[in-house]
């Protein structure tokens, strides 16, 4: 696995540029999606990022020692019990998500003496995380009670961003301008990687792309804005010729029509490519699409490559699964699934080089 590091500040800066004035966010959950939190916050610190989004506290607190004391680091599932005297000792930022949420939060400043940050998550219509449009008015009570607590941002998810022009997003940006005024003078954080997208209205102070970020298409059904960081290539581990009527795979779920010539590649779903690729994907070799046959293993899958010179693939040559000839959306239509599904997945299996 390749990751471009100048692609991926260049993206930060082409978001930066589009949400302007509001502040840019790094999503780097899930170990940045999978590409390596601590050398993609460096890279977006280097670009002049301050604010960085994950979703557990122990996400955070691996993180914390490779950002500056001035970086903002939030976690967005909020406060597990005991999760307090953590967050609070390695100055993390919860995304308060309920009351009871807030109560501990404010209960742990008064233990530590001092006020600590907070972050309110509102449902604005996803049913996720966030004060349900009930509690809002309690939530009022709570923060004008609560000298201990500074509220850095009221905040919301959008579940449709990456469809633009679903009646949802109009729906949830209205009920976000209700929280908005609610909560004056509070500063609003909201978009995510499509909503930056969708123009000022959604961006309040401070956006939080994530797949943006890492090249992945923001919204469906328009050309992809964002340069590509990452790029896979796998190795093959055996080439065969079988004749006609050969099965191939777990069950002979595929039965070759003619000699056959094939090769085994040495990742599976163990790595992070899905099962569902069985029949359906590809991968390629100098611009050469060579269908996967049969189906994926947990550490190998086996493609066709009938079309290709006899002495074209060895063990150990590479062929392209995201790069070029394959777009990360490309990979995951084939899949049936979402760019974000297969980003997270590649495996730790992979060796990672970074330019």
């Amino acid at each position: 696995m390749t990751v471009d590091l100048a692609a991926l500040r260049r993206n930060f800066q082409r978001i930066a540029s589009i949400a302007n004035p509001a502040r840019v966010a790094g999503v780097v959950k899930a170990d940045a999606y999978g590409l390596g939190a601590i050398q993609v916050a460096g890279t977006l610190l280097g670009a002049g990022c301050k604010d960085f989004f994950v979703a557990h506290a122990e996400e955070a607190v691996a993180l914390r020692p490779h950002l500056p004391s001035g970086a903002q680091l939030f976690v967005l599932n909020g406060l597990l019990p005991g999760a307090e005297a953590v967050c609070a000792s390695a100055a993390v930022t919860p995304v308060i998500n309920s009351l009871t949420q807030l109560h501990r939060w404010r209960a742990r400043a008064r233990v530590e003496r001092r006020r600590l940050p907070a972050v309110l998550q509102f449902d604005t219509g996803m049913s996720r995380l966030g004060f349900a449009p009930a509690e809002r008015a309690a939530v009022r009570m709570e923060i004008a009670q609560s000298p201990e607590l500074e509220v850095l941002y009221v905040m919301s998810h959008l579940a449709s961003a990456d469809e633009p022009t679903r009646a949802q997003n109009v729906a949830q940006l209205a009920e976000m301008e209700k929280v908005a005024k609610e909560f004056a003078p509070l500063p609003v954080c909201f978009a995510n990687s499509g909503g930056v997208l969708m123009g000022s209205d959604y961006h309040g102070s401070l956006v939080r792309p994530g797949i943006a970020l890492y090249g992945g298409a923001p919204q469906l059904g328009v050309a992809n804005p964002m340069e590509p960081v990452v790029s896979l290539s796998i190795a093959v581990v055996q080439t065969r010729r079988v004749p006609s009527g050969t099965m191939v795979g777990y069950s002979g779920t595929h039965l070759t029509s003619d000699c056959t010539r094939l090769a085994t590649l040495c990742a599976g779903y163990a790595d992070g490519l899905p099962r569902s690729l069985s029949g359906r994907g590809a991968v390629y070799f100098h611009g050469h699409r060579l269908p996967i046959v049969g189906r994926v293993s947990m550490d190998s899958m086996t493609v066709d490559i009938s079309d290709l010179p006899d002495d074209a693939l060895d063990l150990g040559s590479l062929v392209e699964v995201i790069g070029p000839h394959q777009t990360l959306e490309m990979l995951a239509t084939d899949a049936g699934t979402i760019s974000y599904e297969i980003l997270t997945g590649l495996g730790s299996r992979f060796f990672k080089s970074y330019c």
